[in-house]
């Protein structure tokens, strides 16, 4: 069974980064897409960005996150990453990863994307990582 962990989470200052990771022991992760989400207290969880499996390579990302989240693979070390720049208070939350191999299912009308899919229907997630943005 696929195990998703998250790292890199914590607090950081209005305009700081952070940079999540997520790992799978014992599974290649470029055999997946690879879905971010996040849910802050009382909502609920919006999927922010997908990273394609390796055959295609492309990286979606939601309207309110795009130009300040940047994604990436690492096969040599098995993991993804989440690049997040110029954090704001309202993304805190907590974030999670979720794998799926039959890819990313982001719609696109012009520069503007939306994750279809929720974290409910991707086959594996991780446990989460709290983030938190606040001075």
């Amino acid at each position: 069974q696929l195990q998703l962990v998250e790292s890199g989470g914590g607090l950081v200052q209005p305009g700081g980064s952070l940079r999540l990771s997520c790992t799978a022991p014992g599974y290649a992760l470029e055999d997946y897409a690879i879905g971010w989400f996040r849910q802050a207290p009382g909502k609920n969880p919006e999927g922010i960005s997908c990273i394609s499996k390796r055959s295609d390579g492309r990286t979606y990302f939601a309207d309110s996150v795009k130009g300040r989240f940047t994604g990436s693979r690492d096969n040599v070390e098995n993991a993804v990453y989440l690049q997040m720049s110029s954090l704001k208070p309202e993304d805190t939350a907590v974030y999670y990863c979720a794998a799926d191999p039959d890819g990313c299912n982001f719609v696109c009308a012009g520069s503007s994307c939306y994750e279809v899919r929720t974290i409910y229907e991707y086959d594996y997630r991780g446990q989460g990582t709290q983030v938190t943005v606040s001075s």
